[in-house]
């Protein structure tokens, strides 16, 4: 799996803003990356350390549809926290 296939992008919330300044980042990721993986990733398109990675798992979500309010069901999500030793990362770069 290339890179760039491995971290989708930046998963960005209220909780996960907070979460940046004790050094953790979150990511959705592909749902067949390992841990290994993600760490590999982040460290080559960052360069930074990374300490820990957590993955959490979620199914997704049940949504009614259209005219006739038909159920549709969302594609599950990966996500991956990222807790780093040393540097951060620019969430928003400047352009």
């Amino acid at each position: 799996m290339k890179v760039n296939e491995i971290l989708k992008r930046p998963w960005i919330t209220e909780k996960t803003s907070q979460m940046q300044k004790e050094g953790y980042y979150a990511f959705e990721v592909d749902l067949k990356a390992g841990k290994n993986q993600i760490k590999q990733a982040v460290e080559e398109l960052f360069g930074v350390e990374v300490s820990d990675v957590k993955i959490v798992k979620r199914k997704g979500k049940l949504r009614k549809v259209g005219r006739r309010m038909r159920e549709k069901r969302l594609s599950d999500k990966k996500l991956a926290y990222v807790k780093l030793k040393k540097g951060n990362i620019d969430v928003f770069p400047k352009v």
